[in-house]
C-alpha cells in the first residue's frame, strides 16, 4: 500500500510539472505573439507617420512654390499712380543733423547712420525720417498713415507689416495723403488696406531690385 501511494504521488507530481511546462509554453507563446503586434503595430504607426510627414513637407513646399510663383506675379505688374525718383541723384551719405528732404514722407537721401528697425514693426508715434530712409537703402517697405485713415484699414495694414520682415509702419502726419507706401525711390498713395496695389507694392519692393544694400539687417538699430 505504501508503495502504491508512492506512485500516485510522483505520478501527480509528474502531472503537475507537465502542466506548468505546458503552461509556460503557452504563456511563452502568447507573450511572443503580443510583442511581435505590438512591433508590427508600432512599425505602422512609424511607417504612416513618416508618410504624413512626407505629405506635409511636400504641401508645404508646394505652397512655398505657389506664393512665390503669386510675389513673382505681382512684381512684374505695374503700379497704377507710383512716382519714381531717380535713385542716382538721392544722396546715400550718413548724417547726424536733420536732413530737409523733397518729399513727405522721404524715399531716399542722406541719412543717419542708424537705421529703423524694420523687421515687421509697427510704430505708435511717428519716427525720425533719417532713421527711416536708412531702413529704406536696407530695402525695407514703409507704411505711412494719417488721422484721416479708417481704423479698419490701420489694423488690416498693420497686420501685414507684422507678417513681413523688412517693413515698418508709422503715423505721418504730414503727408498728403491719408495712406502711403515708400521704398526706396518709389511711392505710391492708395485708397485703403484692400487696394490691390499693396500687394503689388510689397512683392515688387520688399527687398527688392531697387535696394541699394540688399541683405542689410534691419535688426539691430534703433527703435524711432
Amino acid at each position: 500500500m505504501s508503495f502504491d501511494r508512492r506512485n500516485r504521488m510522483e505520478q501527480m507530481r509528474g502531472a503537475d510539472r507537465a502542466r506548468d511546462r505546458r503552461n509556460r509554453v503557452v504563456a511563452i507563446g502568447l507573450s511572443t505573439v503580443v510583442v511581435a503586434g505590438l512591433l508590427g503595430f508600432g512599425s505602422y504607426m512609424l511607417l504612416e507617420k513618416s508618410e504624413a510627414k512626407d505629405r506635409s513637407g511636400e504641401s508645404r513646399a508646394q505652397d512655398s512654390k505657389q506664393t512665390e510663383q503669386e510675389k513673382k506675379e505681382l512684381a512684374d505688374g505695374p503700379i497704377a499712380g507710383e512716382k519714381t525718383w531717380d535713385a542716382a541723384k538721392l544722396g546715400r551719405d550718413h548724417v547726424t543733423t536733420d536732413v530737409k528732404y523733397p518729399m513727405e514722407p522721404p524715399v531716399g537721401g542722406n541719412h543717419n547712420p542708424a537705421w529703423l528697425n524694420c523687421d515687421g514693426v509697427v510704430y505708435e508715434k511717428a519716427v525720425p525720417n533719417t532713421n527711416a530712409v536708412h531702413a529704406l537703402e536696407h530695402g525695407s517697405v514703409w507704411v505711412t498713415y494719417t488721422g484721416k485713415a479708417s481704423g479698419s484699414d490701420v489694423d488690416a495694414l498693420a497686420s501685414r507689416v507684422k507678417s513681413t520682415p523688412y517693413s515698418l509702419m508709422s503715423p505721418y502726419e504730414g503727408q498728403a495723403a491719408a495712406i502711403t507706401l515708400s521704398a526706396w525711390g518709389k511711392q505710391v498713395t492708395v485708397d485703403g488696406a484692400d487696394d490691390p496695389r499693396v500687394a503689388t507694392f510689397f512683392a515688387k519692393y520688399v527687398q527688392g531690385a531697387q535696394t541699394p544694400e540688399p541683405g542689410a539687417p534691419c535688426t539691430g538699430g534703433v527703435d524711432g
